[in-house]
């Protein structure tokens, strides 16, 4: 096989066939010389390709977004991960050696290996294969207890500053975010200070759904007639990815919007200016808003009809026709005591 240029092995469109000719190649090379690999230059470059391969499987690392947390659950979170993939790692790496190693060593053509035909145990060996796994679950077991309670998302954040209540309901394919505080309410949009807590109450108007904004921490699902909390808090201004992490329908992928950390000043002039939006939220509103549509585009309302959040979450506690059907009923018009539960 010839080929006229190895710089785009795989760029550019190949041929479904020619690629599987090129894979089928890469396999017969290393399979039909193995004796040769496991001895010196093999060896080498075996060791080489491999290191390309993880390179390149981690090559858009720097663009997770979970490993690079601006507030405070969520450098506590990947604080976690780290520690637990480090510990995992003690077992992980001597195996990936071993597995490198013993081939060559053990393999017919090196005879320079000790042969003892009637080993049968070794005390030692036992003890490293049994203590060394039963002290790492051992320790990932407190870490996961000890940090269930202290990254508990209903565990309010205490910075001496009042935190900002945020109403949070997931719709087909939407967000709706109300802000009982100021009496205000956006679409794909969430705007908050940083260095305040957040205090979400989080449902949902349709079926279970999932709000999550990696860098600042906890997913937290939501669930129509329940009302689920979430606390966070942002160290840092800036423009946070928010996206949903459980499948609900064909308007899936684009249910995200921006999470939007500013400064207390540049919060409230939002606020007035959000304030001054001539539309208002209401349950009649709120029933022709709530049916699906997709790529919804932001949206202000200055003014939220008191108790709308209760009234959202009771709407599936009630027997009304289409209660808990899969279209979305009616929306009863009627008041509720203001705040969520």
């Amino acid at each position: 096989m010839k080929w006229k240029s190895t710089s785009g092995f795989f760029g550019g469109k190949l041929p479904g066939r020619e690629i599987g000719w090129r894979l089928h190649f890469i396999f017969h090379r290393f399979t039909s010389e193995t004796d040769d690999c496991m001895k010196g230059k093999g060896n080498l470059v075996f060791i080489a390709l491999s290191s390309l391969i993880v390179a390149c499987l981690l090559g858009g690392c720097s663009q997770f977004v979970l490993l690079h947390p601006e507030g405070p659950i969520g450098h506590a979170e990947r604080s976690l991960i780290f520690v637990a993939l480090g510990l995992m790692l003690i077992v992980i790496i001597p195996v990936v050696i071993m597995a490198l190693l013993f081939p060559r060593k053990y393999s017919a053509s090196h005879n320079r290996a000790d042969y003892a035909p009637n080993w049968s145990s070794s005390l030692k060996l036992e003890v490293i294969i049994w203590l060394i796994p039963v002290i790492i679950v051992s320790i990932l077991g407190y870490l996961a207890w000890s940090r269930t309670y202290q990254l508990d998302p209903y565990k309010p954040i205490d910075r001496g500053v009042k935190p900002v209540e945020i109403q949070v309901v997931s719709l087909d394919w939407k967000w709706l975010f109300i802000y009982p505080q100021y009496n205000i309410a956006t679409v794909n949009r969430l705007v908050f200070p940083v260095g305040v807590p957040l205090s979400f109450k989080i449902t949902s108007d349709t079926v279970m759904n999932s709000f999550f904004i990696p860098q600042l921490g906890s997913q937290m699902y939501s669930m129509a007639g329940m009302v689920t909390r979430l606390h966070l808090l942002a160290d840092k201004p800036g423009v946070y990815f928010g996206q949903s992490q459980q499948y609900s329908g064909k308007g899936y992928a684009s249910m995200n919007f921006q999470a939007r950390a500013v400064s207390r000043k540049e919060f409230d002039a939002w606020r007035q200016k959000v304030e001054h939006s001539p539309q208002k939220l209401d349950a009649a509103r709120f029933a022709q808003f709530r049916r699906p549509s997709v790529e919804n585009p932001v949206a202000y309302f200055s003014g939220v009809e008191p108790g709308l959040f209760d009234l959202i979450v009771s709407h599936y506690m009630s027997m009304h026709p289409g209660a808990m059907s899969g279209g979305p009923g009616p929306m009863p018009v009627t008041q509720s005591a203001p705040g969520g539960n």
